[in-house]
């Protein structure tokens, strides 16, 4: 049902979030960023909750791996959650429960998480891993864009692309370029037309001190 990319850009030191899915309103529950920190997106039968955990542990310095266990830690539902994060230094690790619908699964490289549950294949992800390394010469935002078409391109969902799948893109930038505001770019995403709808929206994190 969904997929995702979860990334660090050290040559901007920014931490992104790409997630296409069939679910409605997939921005507000799986793709999580905080600047310094990491990204994570919590996938499957969704526990939005564990999002904001896994940051706060890598916050503490705990490495993605230790974050997600902590944050798993008291969730009931553990067998139905994917989850899967990137730090600072470039560290991933990922969480597939026994109970997600297959093919599910993840592959990561250095500075980057790529997850799926009820896909096509492994392919799906393993193509959108591959073109993510193979355009390192355009923007962040695009470059993800087009790791995700190629996982599309490769299967996508098990049940096929068509109508209703969206993209969503949730990027933090570095606080010295783009002073801590989010940049959350969504799209819908039809099979062979990919460019239907596209806006983009910036605001500043909550957590962020008012400028003086």
């Amino acid at each position: 049902m969904t997929w995702s990319i979860v990334v660090h850009d050290p040559a901007t030191n920014a931490f992104a979030v790409a997630v296409a899915t069939k679910a409605f309103a997939v921005g507000a529950s799986c793709p999580f960023v905080r600047s310094g920190v990491g990204a994570v997106s919590t996938q499957s039968m969704t526990n939005r909750y564990l999002g904001p955990a896994v940051l706060d542990g890598m916050a503490r310095g705990l490495d993605p791996a230790s974050a997600i266990q902590g944050a798993l830690a008291g969730d009931g539902g553990a067998g139905l959650r994917q989850v899967h994060a990137v730090d600072r230094h470039g560290r991933t690790a990922a969480w597939t429960g026994r109970n997600c619908v297959e093919w599910c699964g993840n592959v990561a490289a250095n500075g980057i998480s790529v997850a799926g549950n009820m896909l096509a294949g492994q392919a799906t992800i393993d193509e959108t891993l591959a073109a993510w390394e193979a355009n390192d010469h355009v923007s962040l935002t695009e470059r993800l864009m087009l790791a995700m078409e190629a996982g599309e391109a490769a299967g996508g969902d098990r049940r096929g692309g068509g109508r209703g799948q969206s993209v969503v893109q949730a990027v933090d930038l570095d606080r010295h370029r783009m002073q801590l505001v989010h940049r959350l770019l969504t799209r819908c995403l039809f099979r062979g037309d990919l460019q239907l709808r596209e806006r983009e929206l910036h605001f500043q994190r909550r957590d962020t001190p008012p400028q003086r």
